[in-house]
């Protein structure tokens, strides 16, 4: 988006969708919005002339207008009061107030799951924004920094025009076994590269930034603990993601050509996907105005955890993908006239009970919310990484029981091309039906359903994602290991046990990870 000298939005003649002035109203303004930027794309080494018409981008800007449009459908679910703009804005943009808009976060977004059967990509945004409300105003406090005003003046202006905002927090990393000042080339973290009057410029790249494309801003952000040496790294800033200085080169998914090839039933799930892509830094100056750390480095391990936190108990989406891939499995069984099946109905109850564990350590990590030193809520961390760590391993689960259910046919179907085939198509509308009174055609749907959500372009978003996204797994088990709280734990053993010992549980500080579980004396 352009800006002005101060680095503020800049009002265009055209009153484009997502201009001052013109905030953007639907999930068609909202593509309209996207269009015209000038990105410098590459897909398949070559520079994609407009993104938002590329057949295999084009889904994950529909996943990502659905947001808008769900905003509208549905607005107690997905938008919120903002004491910063004054205004009702996208839930997406609100800077949470109370326990009960951390919960709401999560009960969009599982609906945005249900009805994407994808990444939507607004989710490292949100957590992003939220995290750096507290951590800006607690710079601010030790050294008397600017941060947190300039980042709520920031947050208002998007909501003003209703705009998408990304998160880059992953750095390439270069030699994993040396931090960002020890690497041989020092761009293998973003870090600032030259002081100005007015701002700084920042070089380095960012690795499968989800949706970084499909946003109108980025957040710029550390990932991981840094130290003294580590100050031109300590960088948190915005970016729009139209500024000359980015290129973006598109990743790879499976199968992502075969929304190429025409038709929609070899696709699986034609209208929604994902979206990664790594974000060249070259030299991109930024205004002080969008600059919300700059050398603080003690505080970037804040941040990550922060972020992290917030963004594991946000992985409840991927139990919006899990009703849906309940929801293939039940209808292929009814489709192949097994439905009432013991052994079918048993791995639906399986998989029913693994979503929503998921969505149980998610919406609880959510309901034990505590207010920060900035008036925002965050989530609890206990509970956040127990929900990340159920994601690593169920959403695989699922799908190992969607495709037992499937069968074989999941992998073997021959294509659309040959299910409309002057010769091939009788044929396979006679052979590769189930029930009588279902359509071959509609049984191949499904299937491909089930194999864009396992094996193909959705997996990315459900599996591979699931498992690295917001952390590795061990990242988790690290974090769950340091909040486990075992002496506490030991203490109330020996209590019961009647093992005399100086001190009793209850003069041991409450469970850090328990939050507003058990009020004061509750635990005693």
């Amino acid at each position: 988006m352009p800006m002005d000298g101060d680095g503020g939005l800049k009002t265009t003649a055209a009153a484009k969708p997502g201009t001052p002035g013109n905030p953007i109203s639907s999930g068609d303004e909202y593509i309209e919005s996207l269009r015209d930027r000038g990105l410098k794309v590459y897909l398949f080494g070559e520079l994609v002339e407009e993104p938002v018409d590329h057949p295999m981008i084009r889904p994950s800007v529909n996943a990502v207008a659905r947001s808008y449009d769900l905003a509208n459908e549905n607005p107690d679910l997905a938008s919120a009061n903002s004491s910063i703009s004054g205004k009702r804005v996208n839930r997406f943009l609100h800077v949470t107030e109370s326990v009960d808009d951390v919960v709401m976060q999560n009960r969009m977004q599982r609906k945005m799951g249900q009805l994407t059967g994808t990444c939507f990509q607004r989710c490292v945004g949100m957590d992003a924004t939220n995290s750096l409300h507290s951590v800006t105003f607690e710079i601010d406090q030790k050294y008397g920094t600017p941060y947190h005003e300039r980042f709520k003046r920031f947050i208002g202006e998007m909501q003003e025009s209703n705009l998408v905002i990304g998160g880059a927090m992953t750095d390439v990393k270069g030699d994993r076994s040396k931090g960002p000042s020890e690497q041989d080339d020092p761009d293998m973290f973003v870090h600032i590269v030259e002081r100005r009057d007015d701002g700084v410029v920042i070089r380095g790249a960012k690795a499968h930034q989800t949706g970084c494309i499909n946003s109108h801003w980025v957040v710029v952000m550390p990932t991981m603990r840094l130290t003294e040496n580590d100050k031109d790294y300590a960088v948190v800033c915005a970016v729009p993601v139209d500024d000359p200085g980015l290129t973006f080169i598109y990743g790879r998914q499976s199968c992502d050509t075969r929304s190429m090839e025409g038709g929609e039933i070899d696709q699986g799930n034609a209208r929604f996907g994902g979206q990664e892509a790594m974000i060249i830094i070259e030299d991109v100056f930024v205004p002080y105005e969008r600059i919300f750390m700059d050398g603080e480095y003690e505080f970037a391990s804040d941040l990550v955890e922060r972020f992290t936190s917030y963004h594991r108990r946000s992985y409840v989406c991927k139990t919006g993908l899990g009703d849906v891939i309940i929801g293939a499995a039940a209808t292929i069984a009814d489709y192949n006239g097994v439905p009432g099946a013991s052994h079918i109905k048993d791995k639906l109850v399986e998989m029913t009970h693994l979503n929503e564990t998921i969505y149980s350590s998610g919406i609880a990590a959510s309901h034990e919310s505590f207010e920060t030193k900035s008036g925002n809520y965050q989530c609890n961390d206990m509970l956040a990484n127990v929900c990340k760590h159920n994601v690593t391993r169920f959403p695989y689960e699922l799908s190992r029981l969607a495709q037992d259910l499937a069968g074989g046919l999941m992998v073997t179907a021959p294509s659309e091309k040959d299910l409309n085939g002057e010769v091939t198509g009788p044929l396979l509308k006679k052979f590769l039906k189930g029930r009588s009174d279902v359509s071959a055609e509609d049984r191949l749907r499904i299937l491909r359903l089930i194999e864009n959500m396992t094996l193909g372009r959705n997996a990315v978003g459900y599996l591979t994602e699931s498992m690295h996204g917001a952390g590795s797994p061990q990242a988790q088990r690290i974090q769950i290991a340091r909040q486990s709280d075992l002496e506490y734990k030991k203490k109330l053993a020996k209590n019961l046990a009647g093992i005399a010992e100086e001190g009793s549980a209850k003069d041991k500080p409450r469970s850090p990870h328990q939050g507003s579980m058990f009020p004061d004396g509750e635990n005693d």
